[in-house]
């Protein structure tokens, strides 16, 4: 990097596969803006389509704790480990918003030692799609930092706003293309009803089961319900909407009654087991019919010839003795 003065230097920032020219200098923590589309301001402090104030932004990032480890570890080190990156002429601060906070904090008691603080300044005019590919680059792909909440925003805005390619998002942070899927899902159902990150792990597995997938596609109002019933604690915790969902949503009767509410998610899963609904070897029996009762295995096991054949009709005949030698029992 060449050194252009004694507290400026300048060089390049690679993002995307794109050198991007940057200054690094010290500046007035005074003058920075915290960057309101920062996935992790942005999570906790959107609402209603407003932008925070930055007064705001300041209040609830300097109560998180992990700036509050940040605080102890900038003064111990006197100054920040890493520069803060920023974007020129706005000033906003793209990377480092939570560093920018603890400064801040430090700057109450003693503003000449912590008034100003390393930045690498980033071009004004620079794509929006570089801004986010550099979070991605920060918070995704390397120290992963961010809640899977915020994460899955910054997902959605790159798919959504910046019309990014599923497979190059996938590619950009280092995870399937269906893990990214899903997170932008999850992240796109919770800001429809209006949910915020703490009910991340509900939704994650809401949206995560085929089995209740396949019963929402049936029971369009099964989405309504269950926010529903998150937000008033009938489903009491996210592991019980992973263990007791998918089993009221594979018993048909039990899904009837849940969904038209005359059972109570509690009751519905009680309903469901008396049902059988989480018995697996009734599962697997079910299955089996399902399987042979298809007209294309029918047809299928028809045309087949010589050994198959023979191997099929013996495979067969050994079912048909065992299930009438447990139907004797059962029936018993």
């Amino acid at each position: 990097m060449k050194q252009k003065a004694e507290s400026e230097t300048t060089g390049s920032l690679r993002i995307s596969g794109k050198d991007v020219p940057v200054t690094t200098r010290l500046l007035e923590q005074s003058k920075l803006l915290f960057f309101a589309e920062n996935p992790r301001v942005y999570s906790v402090l959107h609402g209603a389509g407003k932008a925070p104030a930055q007064e705001d932004i300041q209040a609830r990032l300097q109560d998180m704790e992990h700036v509050r480890t940040l605080i102890v570890e900038i003064r111990q080190n006197d100054g920040l480990l890493e520069p803060l990156i920023v974007k020129d002429k706005t000033f906003e601060v793209l990377e480092g918003n939570s560093r920018l906070a603890a400064y801040r904090f430090l700057a109450k008691n003693a503003p000449v030692k912590w008034g100003m603080v390393k930045c690498t300044i980033l071009p004004a005019d620079i794509d929006e799609s570089l801004v986010f590919a550099l979070l991605g680059m920060f918070h995704i792909k390397g120290k992963k930092d961010w809640a899977p909440y915020e994460q899955a925003g910054f997902l959605s805005r790159r798919y959504n706003k910046h019309n990014q390619d599923l497979k190059k998002l996938a590619t950009e942070i280092g995870i399937s293309s269906q893990k990214v899927k899903h997170l932008i899902d999850v992240y796109d159902f919770m800001v429809k009803y209006d949910e915020g990150v703490n009910r991340w792990s509900y939704f994650d597995e809401y949206l995560k089961s085929t089995k209740i997938g396949k019963a929402r596609e049936k029971y369009p109002q099964m989405d309504d319900l269950v926010v529903e019933k998150i937000r008033s604690k009938e489903i009491k915790k996210a592991m019980d909407l992973r263990a007791y969902l998918p089993v009221i949503a594979t018993t048909p009767r039990a899904l009837t009654k849940f969904v038209s509410k005359a059972q109570t998610f509690e009751k519905a899963y009680e309903s469901a087991v008396t049902q059988g609904g989480d018995n697996a070897h009734l599962n697997t029996t079910k299955r089996f019919r399902q399987f042979v009762i298809r007209k294309e295995v029918e047809e299928s096991l028809l045309e087949m010839e010589g050994s198959a054949r023979s191997t099929v009709i013996d495979e067969l005949k050994k079912i048909e003795l065992k299930i009438h030698h447990l139907l004797k029992k059962l029936q018993s």
